[in-house]
């Protein structure tokens, strides 16, 4: 929900169709899948993968941010692995995930220090925030 005093800076938008055995497209052509329901042959792609590579590039940009605040710069071999899970338990389903941020060349503690920055900044940690079960670590 924005504020009279938000600024939407983009919107995306897409149109899906079939659920996790459909497909979807974005409004502008430049995204246009097949899904697939995972543990299931074919060739598409499931909401877990999408919500993986949306969250980690876009945490990518959170490290930039919190990396230039703090007067570091990354290196080229920067990383972010992410695992989303779908889970069932005895409340229904639900997501839990897991960052594993490769910053080369960079101390421990200063790639610490801005990773848990990035997760302070970053729009997608902000929405998982207390909904989901997330673990971060530096290799």
């Amino acid at each position: 929900m924005t504020t009279t005093q938000d600024k939407v800076l983009y919107t995306g938008r897409t149109h899906t169709t079939g659920g996790r055995s459909g497909a979807a497209r974005s409004d502008d052509g430049r995204l246009d899948i097949t899904l697939t329901r995972f543990g299931t042959t074919g060739t598409g792609t499931n909401p877990e993968q999408l919500f993986a590579a949306g969250w980690s590039a876009c945490f990518m940009g959170a490290m930039a941010r919190a990396a230039q605040t703090q007067g570091v710069r990354l290196p080229e071999g920067l990383a972010v692995d992410a695992e989303v899970d779908l889970v069932e338990g005895a409340d229904g389903f639900k997501l839990a995930a897991r960052l594993q941020v490769r910053v080369p060349g960079v101390p421990h503690d200063t790639a610490l220090a801005i990773v848990e920055a990035a997760h302070q900044l970053c729009p997608y940690s902000k929405a998982t925030r207390g909904n989901i079960a997330v673990a971060l670590s530096v290799a």
